[in-house]
């Protein structure tokens, strides 16, 4: 009967926990941004201070004054491209599935006959139709909505990201403190383990995709595909998103090759070097750099994806490979926890 309530209990503090990621997500977004961004800076910090005695509150100040003038120069060279994409987009995907052909014929008469049938059954009918209007943002409206809504938690995240930088690591020497002395010196270990590890993997998968991206962006130009810059940062930026990402950037530059190319092989050409280009660095160059790779069963991965994109929708599907790393080094540290990473491993 203990056991039993046991695992109730167990089962009812999980569905609070997720409930609450759910409904806090607008406050444990940034948390979680703030502490992956100070994984990735925090060996640069303590660097600085121990090589060139450069205090902390200095040395992460200025790496994230040159964050914020990356991120705000990268969001100013690609605004412009993406509006201007997502503007012909529909055009191009309408262009692409119904072009003049005989398909684009069937669809004209049926779409005749369907204007015909609404005209008859109007005839016959006394009720006068009413016309309702709604009035809805457009899409413009929409995304400077979100747009005001991710600047703010950016800057939330990037205050948060400067404390951890500073404080980070006298609140986790307070918190190893707190258990007995056996443990102090394992717990100690297992922290700095995990944040070296992550910080090496954030920090060579993170300049993976950005070479991944330059080189797709100047291929784009060499082409001639329109808005090569934009799809420079798409290519690089999806691979965050294991495998849909990939896969979603591919077909994405496929439709955009065949809507503005005549030729069969220059319709390939962006498509296949990105195929091509991925699986090099994620076979080779990323395994050779660092020595790591994601140890996690590709059905695991798939999981975490959809589960984080589901709770915290666009971003949690690019924090779901940061925090699967986080997740699978802690479960290899632990011992009591070394069970379940061993079910999770390839």
């Amino acid at each position: 009967m203990r056991e039993h309530y046991s695992t109730s209990l167990q089962v009812l503090l999980g569905l609070g926990i997720l409930y609450t990621l759910y409904l806090a997500h607008e406050i444990i977004l940034p948390i979680v941004l703030a502490f992956m961004v100070s994984l990735l800076l925090s060996p640069l910090v303590i660097k600085a201070h121990k090589k060139w005695h450069l205090p902390k509150p200095v040395s992460a100040l200025g790496l994230l004054l040159v964050l914020v003038l990356l991120l705000g120069g990268l969001v100013t060279s690609i605004a412009a491209p993406a509006l201007e994409w997502a503007e012909k987009a529909p055009q191009s995907i309408s262009r692409l599935l119904v072009g003049e052909n005989e398909f684009r014929s069937q669809l004209d008469k049926l779409t005749e006959s369907a204007r015909q049938l609404e005209e008859s059954m109007g005839e016959l009918s006394d009720n006068k139709a009413q016309t309702v209007i709604l009035q809805t943002d457009s899409w413009r409206n929409q995304l400077a909505s979100n747009a005001q809504q991710t600047l703010v938690g950016l800057a939330l995240a990037l205050a948060l990201t400067y404390f951890f930088l500073v404080s980070g690591d006298r609140l986790i020497l307070n918190w190893v403190r707190q258990v007995s002395k056996e443990r102090r010196r394992t717990l100690l270990q297992i922290v700095r383990a995990s944040q070296q590890q992550v910080a090496r993997f954030l920090g060579v998968f993170t300049l993976t995709n950005f070479s991944v991206g330059l080189v797709m962006g100047v291929i784009c130009w060499l082409v001639g595909l329109p808005t090569p810059v934009f799809w420079g940062f798409i290519a690089g930026l999806s691979r965050f998103i294991p495998y849909l990402g990939v896969m979603s950037t591919m077909v994405l530059l496929a439709v955009v090759s065949v809507s503005h190319f005549d030729a069969l092989g220059w319709m390939l050409v962006a498509p296949l070097s990105y195929m091509l280009l991925t699986g090099f660095v994620g076979a080779v160059v990323e395994p050779y750099v660092h020595g790591y790779r994601m140890a996690i069963n590709p059905v695991i991965i798939f999981l975490s994806i959809f589960f984080w994109g589901w709770l915290w929708g666009p971003v949690g599907f690019f924090l779901a490979l940061p925090l699967m790393t986080v997740i699978q080094l802690v479960l290899s540290q632990i011992p009591a926890l070394r069970p379940i990473y061993k079910v999770i491993a390839r």
